[in-house]
């Protein structure tokens, strides 16, 4: 905490009270002046000799500043044509003074190993004028940030320690001095610019600007070192004006440098590199930053990103770097990781779209070694297996295969070390000049990175305490060296020390630590055992006499210790292999041989196999590797075989024969499992007790060509130059089959799209087909005469076509098995084109066909069917800019309803072209690639929904936000260390596949609804450059909550509400055929109801009640949210007023006027559809089956009176869709993809008429309104009429299925609903809407209503309403389709046209109109629903809830309000007599986990905050009253799992994840104390009361409590304001072994007794299920409450002696600590995590993920 005092920032000068000059010095003319430009007082150092006019801080050079700041603000304006110098003096940690100088002097960097030397100049901007020299005449003020730390780093490999001095010398003026670790942007200040993604100048820091300028036009901002530009070889001159400042690097051997700017800045933290993109006038990167509107909704630098390292740190010049605060870098770089931050961002009605960040998280590889085979290590525990796969480090659990990665090295991986703690893993990359890294095993964050003195690091070895690590490798003249580091303060923040280094001419091919003792090592190799010692800093090594043994070539070694666990050398025995099959046993102490043994092949006679082994004479068997247990010893070898043996060697105990050479074996620390790896690329392990081999991962031996992925049963085939073709399960990423071609080498692969067969392409121009059933060949063409180099299917897999290098172009038909030729075109594709994945492409409708050729700088495109050419462009055309013809190299189409094609080109540029037309889509004629790669783009993407481009550049992967028209620039992720030759989104779209040499799978963070537009459509809104900023607080306004409750019509109907009756004189009954009511069915993709949780039902306990029980302890007042994962879970009749819709496992209705609730209950899973009878008197709900059903539940409800009059179990998978019939005597129910049964009911007694197994998936049915006798269903390419013929009491069924027409294209049929007689409409995953004349039974019209699958149809007099995945609702006049019909197929959809459109905030899901289709309410999959008036064109909330988890409830000390908090990043406001949403504060990209209101303080109780906890250990407060966030500070590293305030308000305690509390003022962010004593573990609960019992003995205002995720609670009393706080009590309570509830450990929860100030309760895992009640005064426990289940979350209520305990049983207890007594209530379909009751005790609060239920306790 000593530098607390410096944060947020330090004004040095004040601080140090320059005007006083007693702790600072002047030398010379210094004087305070008064400056025009900033109006006030600065001071001018002047004079001829800088050296003689100065200021120092402090005033004597044996003192020091000791200031930590990571940043220095330097404030000044250089005097014109003079020169100036700024010193100063830097201590590292080691205290090494360092001294930075900046100057105008100087004309080029130096450096010495104590001084730097950097010029500063100021650049007058004329293509003349040498840029090293004075200071122009029109100088301006400058803000030069210096950030030490990096500096120190980039250019000395030296870690800052504190600023010692400072020395400003003439001739400049000079405002201040400021210090923080804080990056602030200067051109930002005040309130107003609060909200943008950046950390703003403080007011007292900031420059003044006048209003109506800009700060670029008056000011100059100067980085160093730059954080997004390189640095030129020589100095860069501007044509503009005015003067701008630039720092010169060094030239041979450019650094990250400074910017210096004149224009915005943009930043972005990200794990991913940000490169400029290239001018097109000029070859070098531009260096003109760019404006803020580009990344109004990025993330803020990071507030504490020195916690983890710099964001990035070169070491030293040969490590070059030209990207922006990263996590990862491109090939040849090596960076260090750190946190990113955001701020609150508002929604804006700007619907341009921004890439999440990253967009990309790596799930999975294929692979195994890369580097060599040998590097495969167990964990200690034996749990997790660590290997890497080329550049990457993978931990894979053995047990449940799952993988996590060590991420930074940018090339293969060569040598891999555990410590015996599972602390520090240490890796070295193989390109030389060798790089290390020391990562923390269990976080995954590295440490250290450091360049080894080792050219090549071949091998390396940790002692057991990981103290010690020793390398073995290669220096630059080829000779074996030895190095010792010391290790052991590095994870204390400390650096790796070179212990000891040492040459040998002796061969090392095996290193290792010894057990016995850190300092003692031994090697083997050629001809040579040697055993190591570390002493007084020096390696030595003495020989082992091998006697006859001498010229051996060994290969590995191992230690064995004594079965006593004896630590002394003489315990310990060396066990040493050989390449001739020999294994020597080493005494350690006598450095003699003991035993020696030898490996032979025993042969059967004609046997070629050897049967069994033998130690004798003879050839040996070569043995590779070797690895001992205290009771058996495993040999690997050259023949293939794992053998394991025990110690005496007297016969084999098991062994294994793999595929290939056994390159390394590692027995577990168990001794019970063998790890074995080949040099074929198989990694697994053989387990000793069931004997059974267990294979972990196979690997490509060389690097992967293509890849192509199978949709149905979730496979993935890869092609490689090790000449086999192989097919992986995507689940699993296990290999499936392998497929080898010992002569003719597989080139190109892709798969049948409905067929169990894959196609692929040969180096001798053959085209096979493999059955993958049959795993053999089945049909084989060879029209080729040279290399295939593309190859691809149509869509429909009608047609199959193929490329070669000799131009000629094949097309096949496959519409049968036996596949054949069609057509043979030659010169037709590019002759001497690469092959490439995307070498061919086809439209995703399967309509084109496009290549590169008949030349390179042409692409062709083709009819697919035909091969008839349609459009030809030159691509050497397009580049005007450049002196040479530009070439294609890879093509790709966008989805069908873009129409574009995009082509990758020679000169790393993207070009966006009309497939039908050739012109060019994008403004900027190209899509320009940042920077120059000199590898070729041969493979590129995008996403079904166009959002992302997925490009291959070099070793790395590229993406674009292709919806955005001016995208900010791409993300680049690294993790290959070759070139990566193809990229591919998995068919889902959730996941991206990039092969070169490895396999890597990522997932796709993107959200799966996407409000994003495809490109070129018109947007619903824009926010065009002149756009005020960005909100902080509220939401857009057409997401706030509504102000007024919209009335259903103008007219309001009979307020009849939920207990409506039939008018007098009426049965109930109307007459639908007349009515216009509208009609509507829904998606099912959507296409089946997903279950947002697994539900859960309570377990039958005495006393449980449902929630609307009368008469009982609690009643279910309100539900906060809506189930946005169900389909059509909402109706609404505006002519009744009924209002129902589902949240969870209830159906909720709700009086739109008065917002009363009614809560029907009884299901005992999540409901997933919901109908409405036609008479409006019979609501029937469906949900899935819970864990204690084996079907799925439909209840019947009564309308008027609200009861549950049915319980039918139509299915065994969850129910997809409910109709009624017209006249209401019918329902139809639909079950999902699993179920596919189609079941009848009849009304009248619920019994069931007609059950049908559907033979395809089925995603929506309906009723024909004009006649009872019919429905249809639409699914996968079928539209299927049913006619209801009754007999009798029979029922039977008569089917008629008509296929969908080629032109309505190849998407599924997802929902419909019925017109006029006789249309019906149907929609498409693929957005369209087409017309049937369901008397003829054909389509006669389609239109492209949507770019999404269309969920909703709904039919009104001549009115269409659909509703999108896009979130788009659009209302189409449909009037004239009726007389279309007369016209069949030649009917054309101009005559449908757009009226409205209103764009939601997630996929359609639910949707109910009045007659006319003026009004609505339509649901959302983001759990919304909004009330729609499309002649208003408004759609206003109704109904809201969090997406995510609700983490925390608070209220106001009013209790007029109450808040909310989640993992959506989202704190909410609501009104809590209406629970209507009041104010929305949301933080992208972040989870707010914790959240405390501020009780009232000093007497102003209008002054409420919210204090918020982040996932990225940052505290927000918010201001209720002005909407704003106040502050933001960043009192943990990590993330923060509880919040409160003090009595008084004035000060915050905040707990994290890794145990530490923090004491912070909420007005000025500074953190005053953290307290660590329950370091270690999560901290669960901070409870704050104030002190009312004086029998504790001890001092203070508040009394306050930590609980720990270890069962322990501390109790302490405070007074914040003198500085006090004091420990009451420590109490620790028991846990047993295995206390886990539903796969997760009960948290550990305390809170004080609101009614006796003496008493504590505690819940937690413990011994018994159990609330335990503590006396602080008696210091024992005093009573203890049973309970059934362990406790998810505890609240007591203030105003009564009531206890509410929720469990993850889906159970709430509520228990009368004064009676005795308990009862427990049902409601929620997930575990209950949080309780909270009011101020007041009348309501209670409870939470089961995003659900949140209001409970009264009556008599309150």
């Amino acid at each position: 905490m000593a530098r607390a005092w410096q944060h947020p920032f330090l004004n040095v000068f004040r601080h140090f009270r320059v005007d006083e000059w007693k702790r600072s010095a002047k030398q010379g003319d210094v004087a305070v002046v008064t400056d025009k430009t900033l109006k006030g007082a600065v001071y001018r150092i002047r004079g001829s000799v800088s050296a003689a006019n100065y200021i120092q801080l402090p005033k004597s050079s044996t003192q020091s500043l000791g200031l930590t700041g990571r940043y220095l603000y330097v404030l000044f304006r250089p005097l014109p044509s003079k020169h100036f110098v700024i010193h100063l003096d830097v201590s590292s940690k080691d205290n090494q003074v360092i001294r930075v100088s900046f100057s105008n002097l100087f004309k080029e960097f130096k450096s010495t190993a104590t001084w730097l030397q950097f010029p500063l100049v100021l650049e007058a901007r004329t293509p003349q004028r040498d840029l090293v020299g004075l200071a122009p005449s029109g100088a301006r003020w400058t803000c030069l940030q210096l950030d030490l730390q990096d500096v120190l780093l980039v250019y000395l490999n030296r870690c800052y320690g504190h600023l010692k001095s400072i020395r400003l010398c003439a001739s400049l003026l000079v405002r201040n001095l400021y210090t923080s670790d804080l990056c602030f942007e200067p051109a930002i200040s005040g309130a107003q610019w609060a909200k943008l993604p950046v950390t703003p100048m403080p007011r007292e820091m900031a420059f003044p600007v006048p209003k109506g300028e800009s700060w670029h036009d008056r000011y100059i901002h100067v980085r160093f070192p730059s954080e997004s530009l390189k640095v030129p070889s020589k100095p860069i001159e501007k044509s503009c004006s005015p003067p701008e400042a630039v720092l010169l690097g060094p030239g041979p051997q450019p650094l990250p440098c400074p910017v210096a700017s004149s224009k915005p800045v943009r930043f972005s933290v990200s794990p991913v590199v940000q490169t400029p993109s290239p001018t097109a006038q000029s070859g070098r990167a531009a260096l003109a930053p760019r404006p803020f509107p580009e990344v109004s909704l990025s993330q803020e630098r990071s507030d504490a990103s020195n916690a983890d390292g710099p964001g990035f740190h070169s070491l030293e010049p040969w490590a070059q770097l030209e990207a922006s605060d990263i996590h990862t870098a491109a090939a040849g770089t090596h960076v260090l990781t750190h946190e990113s931050a955001e701020v609150p961002v508002a929604r804006t009605g700007s619907c341009e779209g921004f890439l999440p960040d990253p967009v990309l998280r790596l799930k999975g590889v294929i692979g195994f070694g890369g580097h060599g085979t040998r590097q495969a290590l167990w964990t200690p525990d034996g749990a997790a297996v660590v290997y890497p796969c080329h550049a990457v480090i993978v931990v894979l659990l053995v047990d449940t295969g799952e993988q996590r990665f060590f991420l930074g090295h940018t090339d293969k991986v060569s040598a891999l070390a555990l410590d015996g703690s599972s602390s520090l893993l240490a890796s070295a990359q193989a390109r030389a000049p060798s790089v290390m890294r020391l990562w923390d095993f269990q976080t995954g964050r590295c440490l250290c990175l450091f360049r080894s003195p080792m050219h090549v690091v071949c091998s390396l070895s940790f002692s057991d305490s990981g103290a010690l690590l020793c390398g073995v490798g290669k220096d630059h003249h080829g000779r074996t060296m030895v190095v010792a580091w010391g290790t052991g303060q590095v994870g204390l923040g400390g650096e790796v020390v070179v212990l000891a280094k040492a040459h040998t001419d002796f061969d090392v091919q095996a290193f290792r630590v010894t057990f016995f003792d850190e300092t003692r090592m031994a090697s083997c190799g050629q001809g040579s055992v040697r055993l190591w010692r570390l002493r007084g800093g020096v390696l030595r090594s003495c020989p082992v006499d091998l006697g006859e043994h001498h010229a051996l070539q060994f290969t590995d070694l191992a230690f064995k210790q004594a079965r006593d666990g004896c630590p002394e050398p003489s315990a310990a025995m060396l066990f040493v292999c050989s390449r001739s099959g020999h294994i020597l046993e080493i005494d350690c102490q006598r450095m003699v041989v003991r035993h020696a043994r030898r490996l032979l092949p025993t042969r059967t006679p004609g046997g070629p196999h050897p049967q069994k082994q033998t130690f004798s004479s003879g050839p040996g068997i070569a043995i590779s590797s070797l690895s001992v247990s205290p009771a058996m010893c495993a040999v690997g070898s050259e023949d293939g075989f794992l053998r394991l043996w025990p110690l005496d060697f007297s016969s084999v105990l098991l062994e294994a024969e793999h595929e290939g050479p056994v390159s390394s074996v590692c027995v577990s620390p168990d001794g019970l499992r063998v790890l074995s790896a080949t040099s074929s690329g198989h990694l697994g392990f053989l387990d000793t007790l069931s004997r059974v081999y267990h294979m972990l991962a196979r690997s490509h031996t060389a690097p992967v060509l293509a890849l192509a992925m199978e949709q149905r049963r979730g496979q993935l085939a890869t092609v490689s130059q090790d000449r086999t073709v192989r097919i992986w399960d995507l689940a699993t990423l296990q290999q499936l089959y392998d497929f080898t071609s010992s002569e003719d080498a597989p080139c190109a692969v892709t798969f049948h799209p409905t067929r169990p067969t894959f196609f692929c392409g040969f180096s001798s121009g053959a085209v096979r087909s493999f059955s993958l059933e049959a795993a053999e060949v089945l049909v084989e063409h060879t029209c080729h005469r040279g290399a295939v180099t593309g190859l691809t299917a149509t869509p429909d897999g009608r047609l199959l076509f193929s490329s070669c290098s000799q131009g000629s172009l094949a097309q096949y038909s496959c519409a049968d098995p036996q596949w054949h030729v069609l057509r043979v075109a030659a010169d037709m594709v590019c002759p001497d084109a690469p092959a490439s994945p995307s070498a061919l492409a086809v439209s995703r409708d399967g309509r084109l066909l496009a290549f590169v050729g008949p030349s390179r700088c042409t692409v062709t495109v083709m009819g697919s069917a035909s091969l008839d050419e349609l459009l030809r462009v030159d691509i050497g055309t397009l580049d005007l800019a450049s002196s040479r013809l530009d070439s294609a190299m890879a093509v790709c189409f966008g989805p069908a309803a873009l129409g574009h094609l995009l082509v990758s080109t020679s000169s790393n540029r993207v070009v966006v072209l009309d497939a039908v037309s050739g012109r060019i889509i994008r403004e900027s004629t190209v899509f320009q690639l940042p920077g120059v790669h000199p590898e070729p783009c041969p493979s590129l993407t995008l996403s079904e929904d166009a959002r992302f481009l997925l490009i291959a550049a070099g070793r790395t992967i590229k993406v674009w936000d292709y919806a955005t028209q001016a995208s900010p620039g791409p993300q680049v992720y690294i993790g290959h260390s070759e070139p990566v030759q193809a990229v591919a989104f998995s068919p889902d779209q959730q996941q991206v596949l990039s092969a070169g040499d490895a396999v890597f799978l990522w997932d796709v963070l993107a959200p799966t609804e996407s409000d994003q537009s495809f490109p070129g459509a018109p947007p619903a809104c824009k926010t065009g450059p002149g756009a005020g900023p960005l909100e902080d607080a509220a939401s857009r306004a057409s997401e706030l909550p509504r102000q007024q409750v919209p009335k259903p019509c103008q007219a309001s109907p009979p307020r009849l509400g939920v207990c409506a009756r039939p008018p007098e004189g009426g049965d109930g009954a109307r007459d639908t055929r007349n009515s216009g009511a509208p009609r509507t069915t829904y998606l099912a993709s959507c296409k089946a109801f997903t279950p947002a949780r697994v539900s859960c039902s309570p377990h039958s306990a005495k006393g449980t009640c449902p929630p609307p029980a009368s008469g009982g302890w609690l009643r279910l007042k309100a539900v906060v949210g809506y189930s946005g994962n169900g389909r059509a879970n909402m109706v609404w009749r505006p002519d009744t007023g009924f209002f129902a819709y589902t949240c969870g496992r209830l159906v909720v209705v709700e009086d739109l006027h008065s917002g009363a609730q009614q809560h029907w209950s009884g299901h005992s899973a999540e409901i997933s559809t919901l109908a409405l009878s036609h008479s409006a008197q019979v609501l029937a709900s469906a949900s899935g089956r819970s864990s204690t059903t084996a079907h799925c539940q439909i209840r019947v409800w009564d309308v008027s009176g609200g009861l549950c009059q049915h319980l039918i179990f139509p299915h065994s998978t969850t129910v997809l869709a409910l109709a009624f019939s017209p006249d209401d005597r019918l329902l139809v129910t639909l079950g999902d993809h699993d179920g596919r049964t189609l079941a009848l009911w009849g009304t009248a007694t619920y019994d069931l008429v007609s059950s049908t197994r559907l033979p395809e998936p089925v995603h929506g049915v309906a009723f024909n309104p004009w006649d009872a006798g019919e429905l249809t269903c639409v699914g996968q390419g079928t539209v299927t009429f049913w006619l209801l013929q009754q007999r009798g009491a029979d029922i039977s069924l008569q089917v008629r299925r008509e296929p969908v027409p080629e032109a309505v294209g190849a998407g599924e049929l997802t929902s419909l609903c019925y017109g006029a007689p006789p249309l019906l409409y149907c929609g498409t995953s693929s957005g369209q809407v087409c017309v049937w004349d369901t008397r003829a039974g054909r389509c006669f019209l389609s239109w492209e209503a949507d770019d999404g699958g269309i969920g909703l149809l709904l039919f009104s007099g001549s009115r269409l309403v659909s509703g999108s995945s896009t979130g788009r609702l659009r209302l189409w006049a449909v009037g004239a389709v009726s007389e279309l019909r007369c016209k069949g197929s030649g009917a054309r959809s101009s005559s449908v046209f757009m009226e409205h459109e209103l764009v939601l905030d997630g996929a359609v899901v639910s949707a109910s109109f009045d007659d006319s289709v003026d009004m609505g309410v339509v649901g959302t999959t983001a759990g919304t629903l909004w009330f729609v008036s499309w002649a208003e064109g408004t759609s206003t909330r109704l109904i809201s809830g969090h997406r995510s988890k609700v983490n925390e409830v608070v209220f106001s000390p009013g209790e007029s309000h109450c808040a909310t908090c989640s993992e959506d990043g989202s704190v909410r406001v609501w009104a809590l007599a209406s629970m209507e949403l009041v104010i929305q504060f949301q933080v992208l990209n972040q989870s707010c986990l914790c959240l405390a209101w501020s009780p009232p303080c000093c007497g102003r109780p209008e002054q409420q905050r919210l204090a918020a906890g982040y996932g990225d250990g940052s505290l927000r407060i918010f201001s209720v009253s002005r909407t704003a966030m106040e502050l933001k500070m960043h009192p943990h590293p990590v993330a923060l799992t509880t919040v409160a305030f003090s009595t008084d308000g004035q000060t915050v305690l905040s707990g994290d994840k890794d145990g530490l509390v923090a004491v912070s003022h909420p007005c000025t962010g500074t953190t005053f104390r953290v307290l660590s004593d329950h370091q270690g573990a999560p901290i669960s609960t901070i409870c704050v009361t104030c002190k009312e019992c004086e029998d504790l003995g001890v001092e203070g205002t508040d009394l306050w409590l930590a609980a720990s995720g270890d069962q322990r609670v501390s109790v302490w009393a405070s007074d914040w304001l003198r500085n006090h706080c004091e420990l009451v009590d420590w109490l620790s309570f028991p846990m047993p072994a295995t206390t886990e509830t539903q796969g997760h450990l009960p948290p550990s929860l305390a809170a004080f007794c609101p009614w006796d100030g003496a008493l504590l309760m505690y819940v937690g895992p413990g011994v018994y299920k159990e609330v335990i009640i503590y006396n602080l005064c008696q210091k024992q426990v005093v009573e203890k409450i049973p309970l059934p289940f362990f406790a998810m979350s505890l609240s007591l209520s203030p105003g009564t002696h009531l206890l509410a305990v929720g469990f993850a049983e889906c159970m709430l207890r509520l228990v009368d600590c004064a009676m005795g007594t308990a009862q427990d209530f049902a409601g929620h379909d997930n575990a209950v995590h949080l309780c909270r009751f009011t101020p007041s005790a009348r309501l209670l609060f409870t939470a089961a993920r995003n659900e949140i239920l209001v409970w009264e306790v009556p008599g309150l």
